[in-house]
């Protein structure tokens, strides 16, 4: 499949600022499943871009521009082939053992409702069985809303307790419970289209599975990751992944907007199965 996507970021900031530093996570690396056939970055007003790799191997890039300014326009647009890999990743980056993606933060600390949920899928047999129990699980606790603003994604124990969140929230909640049960996981940002239709920005998890390795899960749509989805950064959790991270003073993201778009289809999509 051939997943054309066009993504523009309204980075706003507050009356006065002077001069704007952020680093942008927007740009998709080759692996198995995706082919990045082209990905220009541009921003608004023009200034130079110093790209670098974070600690995870997720590609980023920097700027600054001076002022006065009331907003910065970041666009991302590009090509990427992709391919249904029933969700296994393979061909990554990987900086860090899997042992890492244990590690709890604040927005993946679990409570007791969610230990609770993460027992009733400890009875399916063994780490992979596990967490397709628990995709299901979660799916059916939280009802999926959409992204309306660029405010960050709240901890896993609120989106539970609210029953409904964005795709990264629900991703909170399905990497807490899987890291309680001692299953490496960790939070993704990209893209997905959906039945030939435009698709969006969008947030999911992967887990560690000994033999397979990574294996990613979209719990929103209740699905492993399949070719309509395109995979751009890897964190501990949203904050990690937030596509702008702005570094000046009195700076503040008050409004995003972005759109995917579908090109064409190669080929049929391969089942959901996993060995």
């Amino acid at each position: 499949m051939r997943v054309r996507i066009y993504h523009q970021i309204i980075h706003k900031l507050e009356p006065g600022l002077r001069i704007a530093t952020a680093t942008i996570k927007l740009t998709p690396r080759n692996h198995e499943g995706q082919h990045i056939v082209r990905w220009p970055l541009d921003v608004q007003p023009d200034c130079r871009l110093y790209s670098h790799e974070d600690a995870f191997g997720n590609l980023c890039h920097t700027f600054s521009v001076e002022g006065p300014l009331d907003h910065i326009t970041l666009l991302a647009e590009g090509d990427v082939e992709t391919r249904d890999m029933t969700g296994v990743v393979r061909g990554t980056v990987e900086r860090f053992p899997p042992s890492l993606f244990l590690r709890q933060t604040d927005f993946t600390m679990p409570d007791a409702a969610i230990e609770t949920l993460a027992g009733e899928a400890a009875a399916a047999d063994g780490p992979l069985a596990q967490a397709h129990a628990l995709m299901a699980l979660v799916h059916d606790a939280i009802d999926e809303i959409p992204v309306e603003s660029a405010a960050l994604a709240r901890a896993a124990a609120a989106v539970l307790a609210e029953g409904e969140g964005t795709s990264g929230e629900i991703a909170h909640v399905f990497t807490a419970a899987a890291r309680h049960l001692r299953i490496p996981a960790r939070h993704i940002s990209g893209y997905a289209t959906q039945d030939d239709e435009p698709g969006t920005a969008r947030e999911w998890a992967e887990v560690h599975v000994p033999k397979l390795g990574w294996v990613a899960f979209d719990c929103g749509r209740k699905v492993c990751a399949t070719e309509e989805h395109v995979r751009v950064a890897v964190a501990l959790d949203s904050l990690g992944v937030a596509p702008v991270r702005g570094t000046g003073i009195n700076t503040s993201e008050e409004a995003t907007a972005n759109a995917v778009s579908y090109s064409s289809r190669h080929g049929q999509s391969q089942s959901q199965t996993q060995e």
